[in-house]
């Protein structure tokens, strides 16, 4: 028998140093003078939801007492026709958010002993899932002031233990892209042990001429994982839907971590209704697209420092601190997020809304940069 006296620590350690990820605040938290309270925080749609995702909810509320699909088949099948069908339904995943697809992909690649790649700012979760598996994190930054790539840095980071590299397109929170040629240097110099993951959430907003998706580098069989959502575009949030698509090779193997069921049946349908909205994506695209150029008119017009952006916000660097800027601006009645924690010291992002809500926070900035 051992020693009794010798305590057996039956925690992991490098889960109690995990502070977990802080997300920003909901509406019903917040506490203004203001009457009305404009959201732009979260970069959630502020035109709504998919009018179909709505209607195949008020369908699916039927018989609740049966269990929903054991598989996400379905979604994976209507996800092959919305790629044209250049992609099989083997090559697709699904879970419960884009957040819980990255997590399934730290799960089956990571883990102590192993190393992930990151360049901040970047989305915390990238980070935070690592911790839970107790892989080391290296981060290679984005450049300074620009937030590109640094291509050639990450290539020097790799070791035998590294594993995946995480790169995001548009990139949160900083609204910068990746231009095609630092992706295919990437890609063509990654050893064969190395997958590279590609967060695309954001790609519908996408319109510059040199971005690219994870498509190509998936359909000529490279490493390569893309992470999508229904919870910007398509203004699902709330329902908490993701998917993933790699070669079927890949795609297959993060699909054994899905559980039985994964998906209950009101999401499930709602997302391939959504799937099939064209209007509505459309109608948002160039919503965000028309207020965005508005907004950098009027940013620069106050003399605010801002990046140029190719998602659904717009991140700002203000003159004074950023924490002091978020309760100055929510006391005028705009929430917005302040961005520090993802790699961008004194930044705020701010997401693009209605023209109403656009108005609003000019209206605040103005009085801002006035005191």
């Amino acid at each position: 028998m051992s020693n009794q006296d010798e305590k057996i620590q039956i925690f992991k350690p490098y889960l109690l140093g995990n502070a977990g990820y802080k997300g920003g605040k909901t509406l019903g938290e917040i506490k203004s003078k203001s009457k009305k309270i404009y959201k732009l925080s979260s970069n959630e749609n502020l035109l709504g939801t998919s009018p179909k995702a709505k209607k195949a909810l008020r369908q699916s509320i039927e018989d609740l007492n049966h269990y929903p699909d054991r598989t996400t088949i379905r979604l994976q099948e209507s996800l092959a026709k919305y790629y044209e069908n250049q992609l099989t339904v083997e090559h697709f995943i699904a879970a419960n958010s884009g957040s819980e697809v990255i997590e399934h992909i730290i799960r089956g690649f990571l883990g102590e002993g192993l190393e992930c790649i990151v360049s901040n700012p970047c989305f915390m979760p990238y980070i935070m899932f690592s911790e839970w598996q107790g892989a080391k994190i290296i981060d290679v930054p984005l450049k300074p002031e620009t937030y590109q790539l640094n291509v050639k840095e990450i290539l020097k980071a790799i070791t035998p233990n590294t594993r995946l590299i995480f790169i995001t397109s548009p990139n949160n929170p900083t609204g910068t892209y990746l231009p095609k040629k630092d992706i295919d240097e990437l890609v063509d110099n990654m050893p064969e042990h190395v997958v590279l993951v590609m967060d695309e959430v954001y790609f519908h907003f996408a319109d510059a001429d040199n971005f690219t998706t994870a498509l190509p580098y998936v359909k000529s069989g490279k490493k390569v994982i893309a992470v999508n959502s229904f919870s910007k575009t398509y203004g699902m949030a709330a329902l908490r839907i993701g998917y993933g698509y790699s070669t079927p090779e890949i795609a297959g193997y993060i699909r054994r971590l899905s559980k039985p069921f994964i998906l209950n049946k009101l999401t499930l349908n709602a997302a391939i209704a959504a799937l099939k909205d064209k209007k509505f994506v459309e109608k948002t695209v160039n919503h965000i697209h028309k207020e965005r150029a508005w907004l950098y008119s009027k940013l620069d017009k106050l003399g605010v420092k801002y990046w140029k952006s190719q998602a659904n916000f717009i991140m700002v660097k203000p003159d004074i601190d950023e924490f002091e800027f978020e309760q100055k601006m929510l006391m005028q009645g705009v929430m917005v997020r302040p961005v520090g924690s993802f790699g961008a010291p004194g930044c705020v992002r701010v997401t693009i809304g209605s023209r109403e809500a656009n108005k609003a926070y000019v209206k605040a900035l103005k009085k801002i940069c006035k005191n």
